[in-house]
């Protein structure tokens, strides 16, 4: 079955804006649009598809679709991507289950050790490619195992943290990889104190980071034994804008954008800042959200 006989069943949408399923709130639009609710409706679609290219977008916390939009097919995994449980001490989550109710489902289990995803606004997925983390832990010291397709060959394997040789916002995993769902162990923790964690989490990133804006989370990975955040600060770049995007005057390594501000704003804004940087400091920053679609100039 093709595209076309997709979206003349209804099952695809063509030209899919695609701003409203991101933190940022703009960008443009899908060639093709389509959301799955188990593998057989996924692989069916990435048949469909062909050559095209594809993107499957989690919870839209840490992307900026370009203004002209995307020319391939956008996926959106909910259904059975959807479920968790915790079983014996292991939580298993469908790849579009998100971080902070992960975090909760276990709490109320009375397991520990995710609390710390309650503070990630990402979706299992999207944790296991950049081996997401924060407040001293990271997806790779929990996890047992995740499911992964291979959209080239349609194999599906079942690979540990070390077979996805996980580090520091990495994986070995491409953007022909799809992860379809992740194996977690935790500990026993009372609810009480489970919840407490997470409040405690909750109230620092109020406390650190700017809430209530338009924004993509961290845009750059820490350096070795540095702060993105720092560095940025260092250089007097706190308030600095390109057209609607600023860095955050609350934390440096957080860009936002006022409602005038377009994709290209803030791909112009994160080349900036990195330039200065690494003229300033000799520390060339790598960014940790993702560019989809063309853009006015090469990053």
């Amino acid at each position: 079955m093709t595209l076309d006989e997709l979206v003349e069943k209804g099952l695809v949408t063509p030209d899919q804006t695609l701003g409203a399923l991101t933190t940022y709130k703009f960008g443009g639009r899908a060639a093709w649009y389509a959301e799955v609710g188990n593998i057989d409706q996924l692989t069916d679609l990435i048949s469909a598809a062909g050559r095209r290219p594809l993107f499957v977008l989690g919870r839209g916390s840490n992307v900026v679709v370009a203004d002209e939009g995307y020319r391939g097919l956008v996926i959106r995994l909910g259904g059975e991507f959807n479920e968790v449980e915790v079983v014996e001490g292991v939580a298993t989550a469908g790849a579009g289950v998100s971080l902070p109710r992960l975090a909760r489902v276990c709490a109320t289990a009375e397991r520990g050790g995710l609390e710390f995803y309650v503070g990630i606004p990402g979706s299992v997925g999207g944790a296991v490619v950049m081996n997401a983390g924060g407040h001293g832990s990271d997806t790779a010291e929990w996890l047992i195992e995740a499911t992964v397709l291979d959209t080239l060959t349609g194999r599906v394997t079942t690979e540990g943290p070390a077979a996805l040789d996980l580090g520091y916002r990495h994986s070995r995993l491409s953007a022909s990889d799809v992860v379809l769902d992740a194996a977690f162990r935790t500990i026993p923790r009372p609810r009480r104190d489970g919840e407490q964690i997470m409040r405690d989490v909750t109230a620092w990133r109020k406390a650190n980071q700017p809430g209530g804006t338009f924004n993509a989370g961290s845009v750059f990975k820490n350096p070795p034994g540095d702060a993105a955040g720092r560095l940025i600060d260092s250089c007097g770049l706190k308030g600095f804008s390109v057209g609607g995007a600023s860095v955050s005057d609350r934390h440096a390594n957080f860009f936002v954008a006022d409602a005038t501000a377009t994709a290209q704003d803030v791909f112009d804004l994160v080349r900036e800042v990195r330039r200065i940087v690494g003229e300033r400091t000799g520390v060339t920053l790598e960014t940790e959200i993702r560019f989809v679609g063309d853009f006015g100039d090469a990053r």
